[in-house]
């Protein structure tokens, strides 16, 4: 059974270029451009990880990444942003209970890593 991802962007072209890479390397990815919708998602589907854009227009990631592990604590978080470097960013998604932090300058390729090293063993 391929591993499913949640993955959450308001970025349109973003949420399918990345959808499409990780379809394309044998995974199945459900995508949410709110936490709205990403929270009504989780709650029908079950997901091994999930990937979030940490500033969604009008949303905070980091508090659809707190109502995750509060309604699905097993389920690793992997924060992902466009944001220039900020330490206190990272510090609150790590503290918020993020498996993982990866910056969208990142290639695909570094971020499939990521996600493959988040996964939970079969």
């Amino acid at each position: 059974m391929k591993p499913a991802i949640l993955y959450v962007d308001d970025d349109v072209a973003m949420l399918e270029m990345v959808a499409f890479y990780f379809r394309d390397q044998g995974y199945t990815v459900a995508t949410a451009s709110s936490g709205a919708q990403a929270m009504r998602v989780a709650d029908v589907e079950r997901f091994d990880l999930a990937l979030f854009d940490i500033s969604l227009a009008g949303e905070n990631g980091l508090q659809l990444l707190s109502y995750f592990k509060t309604n699905h604590p097993q389920l690793p978080v992997i924060m992902f942003t466009g944001l220039a470097e900020q330490e206190e960013l990272l510090d609150e998604a790590l503290a918020r209970g993020a498996s993982g932090f990866m910056r969208k300058k990142d290639s695909l390729k570094d971020l499939c890593e990521a996600v493959r090293s988040y996964l939970p063993a079969s």
